[in-house]
């Protein structure tokens, strides 16, 4: 069963299927992929809902890999941007609470290929978290893509030439360039403007906001992003970002996932000691 079985409805969509349509497709053994967001300022000149790429990429990644996309999670751990209305943030516990429901959602009914397809950084140690709590406590090994974090430099450079580092950041690129392909008619670059970062305590703030440099070494610090960005851009220029940019990086990481989507299907949960047979990673 894979594409559309009816008009309308798309097979590899958990969201789309009713509960016996699912349950035919168990005897397979799909992988699910777990979307999962934020609904976050991303500078003046894009939309917050950046939770829209994770959906849209994990979801033509299923439908590439013959894998079930499950609902995406909206809200992610994002604690330096409550400063700004219009975000949505969950508290650690909260977002480690969900995330394990939506795991064992799919555990207590056998269902053990599950693969989180993360497109807000700052989840990241928290799905960690969780992910080694669900292994100790049911030995399923639950794997991870961060998806802003999988872009190589080859990718990068494709997208931007000499400009890569210039157009690198929160606020700019990934994102807004993935949002100028997935929705041209959200973003708007003339209200963005390149990062101007405050001073903390006298310190050159980071782009990643809740830090600051000490000489070479970097210092955390919580602070809100407010506090260090008025216009919430961390590093990198959305002037920069170009539809053709997001499609690259579009395309890259549907066929990054898709293809991690496949390999792990072959795989043993359990087992992480023993490769899949008859497939290359």
């Amino acid at each position: 069963m894979s594409g559309h079985s009816q008009a309308g409805r798309r097979a590899y969509a958990l969201q789309d299927l009713s509960h016996a349509q699912f349950a035919a497709r168990l005897a397979d053994r799909p992988v699910i992929a777990l979307p999962l967001g934020s609904q976050e300022e991303q500078g003046p000149h894009a939309p917050m809902g950046d939770y829209v790429a994770a959906e849209r990429i994990a979801m033509a990644a299923c439908e590439a890999a013959n894998a079930i996309c499950a609902p995406v999670l909206p809200f992610g751990y994002a604690e330096f941007f409550r400063g700004f209305p219009g975000g949505m943030q969950l508290r650690g516990n909260t977002f480690r609470a969900v995330l394990r429901d939506m795991i064992d959602s799919f555990i207590d009914h056998g269902i053990d290929r599950v693969v989180i397809v993360n497109g807000h950084s700052t989840n990241a140690p928290l799905i960690a978290e969780v992910a080694h709590a669900v292994r100790r406590e049911t030995g399923v090994l639950v794997p991870a893509i961060h998806l802003w974090r999988s872009l190589p430099d080859a990718i990068w450079e494709s997208a931007h030439g000499a400009n890569a580092t210039a157009a690198r950041g929160h606020g700019a690129d990934p994102v807004t360039s993935v949002m100028m392909h997935l929705a041209p008619e959200l973003v708007d670059l003339t209200q963005g403007s390149p990062a101007a970062r405050k001073a903390v305590f006298g310190l050159p703030s980071e782009p990643h906001f809740a830090s600051a440099r000490f000489g070479s070494v970097s210092v955390d610090l919580p602070l809100d992003a407010t506090e260090v960005a008025d216009n919430g851009i961390g590093s990198g220029d959305p002037s920069l970002s170009t539809a053709r940019a997001g499609a690259l990086f579009t395309e890259f990481l549907i066929a990054h996932v898709a293809d991690f989507l496949t390999y792990f299907a072959a795989c043993d949960p359990r087992r992480p000691e023993t490769a899949p047979a008859g497939i290359a990673p």
